[in-house]
Protein backbone atom coordinates (compact mmCIF):
# COMPACT_ATOMS: atom_id res chain seq x y z
CA UNK A 1 0.00 0.00 0.00
CA UNK A 2 3.35 2.03 0.07
CA UNK A 3 2.14 5.40 -1.91
CA UNK A 4 -1.10 3.76 -3.19
CA UNK A 5 -4.42 6.47 -2.46
CA UNK A 6 -6.42 4.24 -0.39
CA UNK A 7 -9.81 6.71 -0.93
CA UNK A 8 -12.88 4.54 -2.25
CA UNK A 9 -10.45 1.11 -1.69
CA UNK A 10 -12.19 -1.79 -0.52
CA UNK A 11 -10.15 -5.08 0.78
CA UNK A 12 -12.32 -8.15 1.23
CA UNK A 13 -11.02 -11.71 2.84
CA UNK A 14 -7.14 -10.23 2.60
CA UNK A 15 -4.29 -11.21 4.41
CA UNK A 16 -2.31 -8.06 5.67
CA UNK A 17 0.18 -9.40 7.71
CA UNK A 18 2.70 -8.30 6.06
CA UNK A 19 1.25 -4.93 3.99
CA UNK A 20 3.10 -1.63 5.21
CA UNK A 21 0.82 0.74 4.74
CA UNK A 22 3.31 3.56 5.32
CA UNK A 23 3.13 6.28 3.24
CA UNK A 24 -0.18 5.67 2.10
CA UNK A 25 -2.91 8.71 1.46
CA UNK A 26 -6.02 9.05 3.02
CA UNK A 27 -6.36 5.53 4.82
CA UNK A 28 -9.33 6.91 6.64
CA UNK A 29 -11.60 6.33 3.96
CA UNK A 30 -10.67 2.36 2.90
CA UNK A 31 -13.04 -0.17 3.99
CA UNK A 32 -12.27 -3.69 4.90
CA UNK A 33 -14.74 -6.00 4.99
CA UNK A 34 -14.95 -9.96 5.15
CA UNK A 35 -11.81 -11.68 7.08
CA UNK A 36 -9.42 -9.72 7.18
CA UNK A 37 -6.04 -10.76 8.28
CA UNK A 38 -3.66 -8.56 10.75
CA UNK A 39 -1.01 -9.94 12.48
CA UNK A 40 -0.42 -10.77 16.06
CA UNK A 41 1.73 -10.16 18.99
CA UNK A 42 3.94 -13.05 19.99
CA UNK A 43 3.03 -15.52 21.60
CA UNK A 44 3.93 -16.85 25.24
CA UNK A 45 6.13 -15.03 27.97
CA UNK A 46 9.21 -12.88 27.12
CA UNK A 47 12.28 -11.52 29.02
CA UNK A 48 13.25 -8.03 29.07
CA UNK A 49 16.47 -8.04 31.62
CA UNK A 50 15.20 -9.57 34.36
CA UNK A 51 11.47 -8.23 34.18
CA UNK A 52 9.14 -10.77 32.25
CA UNK A 53 6.74 -9.56 29.18
CA UNK A 54 3.51 -11.04 27.83
CA UNK A 55 1.66 -9.26 25.13
CA UNK A 56 -2.05 -8.88 24.62
CA UNK A 57 -3.49 -10.37 21.89
CA UNK A 58 -4.39 -8.02 19.54
CA UNK A 59 -4.16 -7.01 15.79
CA UNK A 60 -0.96 -5.46 15.00
CA UNK A 61 0.28 -3.57 11.82
CA UNK A 62 3.29 -4.79 9.94
CA UNK A 63 5.38 -1.54 10.82
CA UNK A 64 4.43 -1.76 14.56
CA UNK A 65 6.03 -5.17 14.46
CA UNK A 66 9.22 -3.63 12.48
CA UNK A 67 9.71 -1.30 14.69
CA UNK A 68 9.86 -3.63 18.17
CA UNK A 69 12.00 -6.17 16.26
CA UNK A 70 14.89 -3.27 15.84
CA UNK A 71 14.28 -2.19 19.15
CA UNK A 72 14.09 -5.69 20.64
CA UNK A 73 17.73 -6.21 19.08
CA UNK A 74 15.97 -9.21 17.65
CA UNK A 75 18.89 -11.09 15.30
CA UNK A 76 18.11 -10.93 11.56
CA UNK A 77 16.07 -13.68 9.83
CA UNK A 78 17.06 -16.21 7.13
CA UNK A 79 15.86 -15.50 3.97
CA UNK A 80 13.04 -17.41 3.22
CA UNK A 81 12.64 -18.16 7.24
CA UNK A 82 8.85 -18.94 8.59
CA UNK A 83 8.19 -15.98 11.04
CA UNK A 84 8.18 -17.37 15.08
CA UNK A 85 5.39 -16.87 17.03
CA UNK A 86 7.25 -15.71 19.79
CA UNK A 87 8.93 -13.38 18.12
CA UNK A 88 8.37 -9.99 16.38
CA UNK A 89 8.61 -10.03 12.35
CA UNK A 90 11.65 -7.76 11.08
CA UNK A 91 11.27 -5.59 8.09
CA UNK A 92 13.10 -5.18 5.09
CA UNK A 93 15.14 -2.80 6.89
CA UNK A 94 15.61 -4.12 10.31
CA UNK A 95 19.62 -3.18 10.43
CA UNK A 96 18.67 0.63 9.25
CA UNK A 97 16.89 2.56 11.72
CA UNK A 98 15.99 5.37 9.74
CA UNK A 99 14.32 3.52 7.54
CA UNK A 100 12.09 1.80 10.46
CA UNK A 101 9.26 3.69 10.86
CA UNK A 102 8.86 5.31 14.53
CA UNK A 103 6.37 5.33 17.26
CA UNK A 104 5.11 8.39 15.78
CA UNK A 105 4.57 7.25 12.23
CA UNK A 106 2.87 3.97 13.38
CA UNK A 107 0.62 6.09 15.75
CA UNK A 108 -0.81 7.58 12.83
CA UNK A 109 -1.38 4.73 10.76
CA UNK A 110 -3.65 3.21 13.76
CA UNK A 111 -5.39 6.49 13.83
CA UNK A 112 -6.64 6.59 10.56
CA UNK A 113 -7.28 2.50 10.00
CA UNK A 114 -9.20 3.29 13.51
CA UNK A 115 -11.37 5.92 11.97
CA UNK A 116 -12.14 3.98 8.74
CA UNK A 117 -13.30 0.63 10.81
CA UNK A 118 -15.35 3.48 13.40
CA UNK A 119 -16.80 5.00 10.15
CA UNK A 120 -17.92 1.01 8.95
CA UNK A 121 -19.77 0.88 12.26
CA UNK A 122 -17.61 -1.65 13.65
CA UNK A 123 -16.22 -0.45 17.41
CA UNK A 124 -14.84 -3.59 18.57
CA UNK A 125 -12.98 -3.90 15.65
CA UNK A 126 -11.80 -0.60 16.05
CA UNK A 127 -10.50 -1.56 19.42
CA UNK A 128 -7.22 -3.11 18.45
CA UNK A 129 -6.14 -0.36 16.25
CA UNK A 130 -7.40 2.27 19.21
CA UNK A 131 -5.15 0.22 21.26
CA UNK A 132 -1.97 0.33 18.77
CA UNK A 133 -2.50 3.92 18.72
CA UNK A 134 -1.97 4.79 22.28
CA UNK A 135 0.81 2.23 22.47
CA UNK A 136 2.73 4.30 20.22
CA UNK A 137 2.02 7.84 21.76
CA UNK A 138 3.11 5.85 24.95
CA UNK A 139 6.74 4.79 23.25
CA UNK A 140 6.56 7.82 21.44
CA UNK A 141 9.54 10.13 23.37
CA UNK A 142 9.23 12.59 20.48
CA UNK A 143 5.75 13.48 19.49
CA UNK A 144 4.59 12.59 22.90
CA UNK A 145 4.92 15.55 25.38
CA UNK A 146 6.39 14.82 28.92
CA UNK A 147 3.08 15.32 30.73
CA UNK A 148 0.96 12.93 28.63
CA UNK A 149 3.27 10.03 29.04
CA UNK A 150 2.88 9.08 32.33
CA UNK A 151 -0.70 9.31 32.01
CA UNK A 152 -0.66 6.97 28.90
CA UNK A 153 1.35 4.56 31.36
CA UNK A 154 -1.08 4.77 34.10
CA UNK A 155 -3.89 4.14 31.43
CA UNK A 156 -2.51 1.11 29.97
CA UNK A 157 -1.08 0.00 33.14
CA UNK A 158 -4.37 0.61 35.40
CA UNK A 159 -7.21 -0.82 32.20
CA UNK A 160 -4.66 -1.51 28.90
CA UNK A 161 -5.99 2.24 27.81
CA UNK A 162 -9.95 1.20 28.66
CA UNK A 163 -9.81 -1.97 26.81
CA UNK A 164 -8.79 -5.16 28.90
CA UNK A 165 -11.77 -5.32 31.35
CA UNK A 166 -10.04 -7.86 33.28
CA UNK A 167 -6.85 -5.44 33.59
CA UNK A 168 -8.78 -3.34 35.70
CA UNK A 169 -11.47 -5.53 37.35
CA UNK A 170 -8.03 -7.22 39.13
CA UNK A 171 -6.69 -3.89 40.27
CA UNK A 172 -10.25 -3.26 42.08
CA UNK A 173 -10.46 -6.48 43.38
CA UNK A 174 -6.68 -5.52 45.12
CA UNK A 175 -7.66 -2.61 46.18
CA UNK A 176 -10.59 -4.13 47.80
CA UNK A 177 -8.59 -6.52 49.51
CA UNK A 178 -6.32 -3.81 50.51
CA UNK A 179 -8.47 -1.49 51.76
CA UNK A 180 -9.95 -4.60 54.07
CA UNK A 181 -6.54 -5.37 55.45
CA UNK A 182 -6.02 -1.28 56.32
CA UNK A 183 -9.34 -0.93 58.20
CA UNK A 184 -8.72 -4.29 59.96
CA UNK A 185 -5.38 -2.79 61.12
CA UNK A 186 -5.85 1.05 61.48
CA UNK A 187 -9.29 1.81 60.76
CA UNK A 188 -11.98 -0.26 62.38
CA UNK A 189 -11.88 0.68 66.58
CA UNK A 190 -12.33 -1.50 68.92
CA UNK A 191 -15.30 -0.61 69.97
CA UNK A 192 -18.20 1.25 68.96
CA UNK A 193 -18.05 4.48 70.92
CA UNK A 194 -20.80 4.67 73.18
CA UNK A 195 -22.80 8.41 74.01
CA UNK A 196 -22.48 9.41 77.68
CA UNK A 197 -24.85 11.98 79.10
CA UNK A 198 -23.40 14.17 82.14
CA UNK A 199 -23.99 17.44 83.64
CA UNK A 200 -24.35 19.01 86.71
CA UNK A 201 -26.85 19.65 89.23
CA UNK A 202 -27.58 23.25 91.00
CA UNK A 203 -30.89 23.47 93.06
CA UNK A 204 -33.89 21.94 91.37
CA UNK A 205 -32.27 22.08 87.76
CA UNK A 206 -30.06 19.91 85.87
CA UNK A 207 -28.27 20.43 82.70
CA UNK A 208 -27.19 17.71 80.27
CA UNK A 209 -24.70 17.34 77.95
CA UNK A 210 -24.48 14.23 75.64
CA UNK A 211 -21.43 13.52 73.78
CA UNK A 212 -19.60 10.32 71.68
CA UNK A 213 -15.92 9.71 72.52
CA UNK A 214 -13.99 9.71 69.02
CA UNK A 215 -13.22 6.03 67.73
CA UNK A 216 -10.27 4.61 69.33
CA UNK A 217 -8.08 1.28 68.56
CA UNK A 218 -6.31 -0.08 71.45
CA UNK A 219 -6.52 -3.65 71.14
CA UNK A 220 -3.02 -5.66 70.10
CA UNK A 221 -2.42 -7.17 66.81
CA UNK A 222 -3.58 -10.45 67.68
CA UNK A 223 -7.54 -9.01 68.32
CA UNK A 224 -7.66 -7.10 65.26
CA UNK A 225 -7.69 -10.20 62.98
CA UNK A 226 -11.14 -11.55 63.11
CA UNK A 227 -13.77 -12.36 61.09
CA UNK A 228 -16.04 -9.80 62.66
CA UNK A 229 -13.80 -7.18 62.12
CA UNK A 230 -13.37 -8.57 58.64
CA UNK A 231 -16.87 -8.33 57.45
CA UNK A 232 -17.05 -4.65 58.87
CA UNK A 233 -14.41 -3.61 56.96
CA UNK A 234 -15.72 -5.61 53.47
CA UNK A 235 -18.66 -3.80 54.26
CA UNK A 236 -16.92 -0.39 53.92
CA UNK A 237 -15.00 -1.46 50.84
CA UNK A 238 -17.84 -2.38 49.03
CA UNK A 239 -19.62 0.48 49.67
CA UNK A 240 -16.71 2.46 48.84
CA UNK A 241 -17.11 1.05 45.06
CA UNK A 242 -20.28 2.03 44.13
CA UNK A 243 -19.45 5.63 46.04
CA UNK A 244 -21.56 5.58 49.30
CA UNK A 245 -20.70 6.21 52.58
CA UNK A 246 -20.99 2.52 54.74
CA UNK A 247 -22.21 4.49 58.18
CA UNK A 248 -19.41 2.58 60.20
CA UNK A 249 -17.45 4.09 63.27
CA UNK A 250 -14.34 4.53 61.87
CA UNK A 251 -11.02 6.23 63.55
CA UNK A 252 -9.10 9.12 61.95
CA UNK A 253 -6.58 6.35 59.87
CA UNK A 254 -9.57 4.74 58.64
CA UNK A 255 -11.53 7.77 57.71
CA UNK A 256 -8.87 8.87 55.25
CA UNK A 257 -8.50 5.12 54.03
CA UNK A 258 -12.55 4.93 53.27
CA UNK A 259 -11.93 8.89 51.63
CA UNK A 260 -9.16 7.02 49.47
CA UNK A 261 -10.79 3.73 48.44
CA UNK A 262 -14.46 5.33 47.24
CA UNK A 263 -11.92 7.87 45.08
CA UNK A 264 -9.85 4.93 43.10
CA UNK A 265 -12.33 1.77 43.23
CA UNK A 266 -15.13 3.30 41.45
CA UNK A 267 -12.58 4.79 39.01
CA UNK A 268 -11.52 0.82 38.85
CA UNK A 269 -15.03 -0.27 38.35
CA UNK A 270 -15.44 2.07 35.71
CA UNK A 271 -12.62 1.45 33.55
CA UNK A 272 -13.92 -1.93 33.57
CA UNK A 273 -17.22 -0.94 32.57
CA UNK A 274 -15.61 0.98 29.74
CA UNK A 275 -13.34 -2.11 28.60
CA UNK A 276 -16.62 -4.69 28.41
CA UNK A 277 -18.61 -1.53 26.56
CA UNK A 278 -15.88 -1.57 24.18
CA UNK A 279 -15.83 -4.67 22.76
CA UNK A 280 -19.77 -5.22 22.98
CA UNK A 281 -20.98 -1.56 21.76
CA UNK A 282 -21.85 -1.51 17.99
Amino acid sequence: MQGADAAHLVLTDTDLADCLFSGAFHLDQIRLEGRITFAPTPTGWQRRGIRPVRFSRRRTLAEEHHWRAHTAGQPVPAEGAVPEARLWRSGPHHTDPARTPDPEDVAALYRQLRKAFEDGKNEPGAADFYYGECEMRRHDTTGTTTGERPLLWGYWLLSGYGLRASRALTWLVAAMSLTVLLLMAFGLPARDPEPATTGPLTGSKISLNTSTPDPALHSGWSQRWSWARAEKATRVAVNSVVFRSSGQNLTTVGTYIEMTSRLLEPTLLALGVLAIRGRIKR
